[in-house]
């Protein structure tokens, strides 16, 4: 599901991955559909890769997302421009076990903005088989 979707450092919002040429990604944004190439000099991150600081152990954003989902009852969640107090009660709803000292409300604003973006596009999809490793 978030193998494709793409965090650009410096650009707003997401992206999507429509190819791969030699020394470029193309890209579609979410926003606004418009396509362009995002080179390898930009800090470019698929949202798979990208987990959260717990108490215990990282929790990838697909794990966040499949919370917010069954909190929302698969509607959005709540605006990620509401105050810091808001934001950081409704993560602490959805993730108590997150790390207060690591998680900043800047990136919990992230994480609801995506989410939002993600559910009203269609894209998330929590029904895909867990990859499991198995180690005899």
């Amino acid at each position: 599901m978030l193998k494709e979707i793409l965090s650009i450092s410096g650009k707003p919002g997401l992206y999507k991955l429509i190819n791969n040429t030699a020394n470029a990604l193309i890209v579609e944004s979410l926003l606004d559909g418009k396509r362009f190439p995002a080179y390898s000099n930009a800090k470019i991150i698929a949202l798979e890769d990208i987990s959260i600081y717990t108490e215990d152990e990282d929790m990838p954003l697909k794990t966040v997302f499949k919370r917010m989902y069954e909190k929302e009852e698969g509607k959005p969640a709540i605006n990620h421009k509401e105050s810091a107090d808001v934001i950081t009660d409704y993560i602490k709803s959805v993730i108590p076990e997150y790390d207060a000292d690591r998680v900043y409300v800047s990136d919990m604003r992230k994480m609801i903005q995506w989410y939002n973006l993600l559910l009203d596009k269609n894209l998330l999809n929590f029904d895909e088989p867990e990859e499991e490793k198995k180690e005899e």
